[in-house]
């Protein structure tokens, strides 16, 4: 079975947040093991210059970098990154899921991730040029893996 790793910068701290996380962990419990790691963010004081901001960065991406699994392939969320369809999604999964038998999302913090993480990963995907908080994109994420096995197995669900 296809494990599915997601790296996520920021606690989620509202329950709303946390009911629809715990749902979709229960779906995707059918169709993959499913491994959620929350890691701290930094503070971002009110004054940040270009310095400060890279520190954080750098922080929470080293942070990140010491979570990695040796042999998963990752696919950090950023804004950057490719736009892709639902079925477009689906595919890139079962495409990776032929060679790999460990998936890793990476959600950085507020700031971002670093060109030394971002350089580290197999793909960057982009689910908007819109800003949303990153606890709201993990939700994204887990809807958007959810249907994208639904579609790979031939099964209903929302177009």
């Amino acid at each position: 079975m296809l494990t599915i790793n997601i790296i996520c910068v920021g606690k989620i701290k509202e329950n709303y947040l946390k009911n629809a996380i715990a749902e979709y962990t229960k779906r995707l419990s059918k169709y993959c093991k499913l491994n959620i790691t929350e890691l701290p963010d930094e503070k971002i004081p009110d004054k940040l210059n270009s310095a400060l901001e890279s520190e954080i960065k750098n922080k929470e991406c080293n942070n990140i970098i010491n979570h990695l699994k040796n042999g998963s392939y990752i696919i950090a969320l950023d804004l950057k990154g490719k736009e892709l369809s639902s079925e477009e999604f689906s595919k890139k999964i079962d495409n990776i899921s032929m060679d790999f038998s460990n998936i890793t999302f990476i959600i950085g913090g507020s700031l971002g991730l670093n060109k030394t993480l971002l350089d580290m990963c197999n793909f960057k995907i982009c689910f908007s040029k819109m800003t949303f908080p990153h606890q709201l994109i993990r939700i994204f994420l887990l809807e958007q893996i959810f249907r994208a096995f639904k579609i790979s197995n031939g099964e209903t669900y929302h177009r």
